[in-house]
């Protein structure tokens, strides 16, 4: 395998998550549920869709990528996510219907990081969030679609936290360190990611996962798992070295470019299918039995 500077993270990622094997357990086993539970509100599998940015409209089709994975994710009754982009644009992913969480970028215009927070509560979003790994760039503060990042203190966090009634989740963890510190300052939720490799080498999110899990046992925080989530059998490892959840990224954009809302859908539905299928192979009937008993790294 040739590595690159460039995609280095994203290759250590897959060969690592690949060298984890599943052992059967068929007797007495029955066909597994794959429903599950998040901030108080019922899903059908704990996978949820990405926190993507500024998708087009493909095909000539009169909704945008963003429009239509989330209009997918209400079919689906999974959690929507999304990333970075203007208050009129989250209404419009809003409206569909699907539970949306807004993870809004680490702006250095502070006004802007508060009234997009706001916004989204105002109209009913799910919950909020911060995208932590986009603070720092190669020149020092990141600059994402001519907008300048700043850093963000354990402080500043807090403040977003304690200005909002709905759960507050910080994207982009990668450490016990930071897991600890989003515990701490009052996050309901933290997603494990290195962001498709905007760290050289960064740890594989599940090589650092168990550790995350233990170091926050007894907190009240979720943990969702990104980077490389392709189908069941991801999210599986995912889940049992200690994620709640698992959020798709590039694996389905190629279905969403192609076929839209149905494409989506259909492509979702196979990876809870896929889930469904090893869990029952493992004798796991419920999400929340899952554990790593059955797991062996080559």
């Amino acid at each position: 395998m040739e590595y690159t500077r460039i995609s280095d993270a994203n290759l250590i990622t897959e060969k690592y998550m690949d060298s984890i094997l599943i052992e059967e357990r068929l007797i007495d086993s029955v066909v597994a549920d794959i429903k599950t539970s998040f901030f108080g509100a019922e899903f059908d599998m704990p996978v949820m869709m990405p926190a993507f940015s500024h998708l087009k409209n493909y095909n000539g089709r009169p909704h945008t990528g963003l429009e239509e994975y989330s209009m997918a994710a209400k079919e689906c009754n999974i959690l929507n996510f999304c990333g970075m982009m203007e208050n009129e644009q989250f209404k419009k992913l809003v409206d569909t219907g699907a539970k949306t969480v807004r993870i809004v970028k680490p702006y250095a215009d502070n006004g802007k990081v508060r009234d997009q927070m706001q916004y989204a509560e105002s109209i009913g979003a799910f919950g909020i969030g911060m995208d932590i790994d986009h603070i720092f760039g190669e020149n020092g503060p990141d600059v994402v679609m001519g907008e300048e990042m700043a850093e963000q203190t354990s402080e500043m966090l807090r403040s977003y936290v304690d200005n909002t009634k709905l759960p507050f989740v910080i994207k982009g963890v990668l450490s016990v360190q930071d897991a600890v510190k989003s515990a701490d300052i009052g996050a309901k939720a933290i997603i494990v990611s290195h962001h498709h490799g905007r760290l050289p080498y960064a740890v594989p999110p599940m090589m650092i996962l168990p550790k995350i899990k233990e170091a926050l046992k007894g907190r009240d925080v979720k943990i969702i798992v990104d980077c490389g989530i392709a189908g069941g059998a991801d999210v599986f490892k995912a889940l049992a070295l200690g994620a709640d959840a698992c959020a798709v990224g590039r694996s389905m954009l190629p279905s969403l470019e192609k076929d839209g809302v149905e494409g989506v859908k259909e492509f979702i539905r196979k990876v809870g299918n896929e889930l469904r299928y090893i869990m029952s192979f493992t004798g796991f009937s419920k999400v929340s039995d899952i554990d790593d008993s059955v797991l062996y790294k080559m």
